[in-house]
């Protein structure tokens, strides 16, 4: 519905040397799964902008288990009604309250992975 943040966080990612597939907007979780199968990224990321939205975040880590490909990426999350509390409530590995806390956490999940 909104991605003007995850945009920029995408941008700003970028503009810190990493490599960015921009899913867009409204993903389902085979989507995400889709997507990590064929790229292989070390970090996948989700921003949620309603809180609506929110249980989604969760479909999408059981829909990664489920595939077994959910040990191979770290999962990063963010956006205005997410909170360190539900990024751990839902077995994400990290949390940023917006872009420069995105490109400051980044690198420390990529050397977990």
């Amino acid at each position: 519905l909104h991605d003007i943040g995850k945009s920029l966080v995408a941008m700003m990612l970028e503009g810190g040397g990493f490599e960015v597939h921009d899913l867009g907007v409204d993903i389902s979780p085979s989507a995400f799964v889709e997507a990590v199968t064929k790229y292989r990224p070390q970090i996948v990321g989700m921003s949620a902008l309603l809180t609506t939205t929110l249980p989604y975040m969760r479909d999408t880590i059981r829909a990664l288990e489920e595939a077994g490909v959910r040990e191979s990426v770290r999962v990063f999350i963010g956006g205005a009604p997410v909170t360190p509390e539900f990024a751990e409530l839902i077995g994400a590995d990290g949390y940023a309250p917006d872009g420069a806390g995105a490109v400051a956490k980044a690198p420390e999940l990529v050397g977990a992975v």
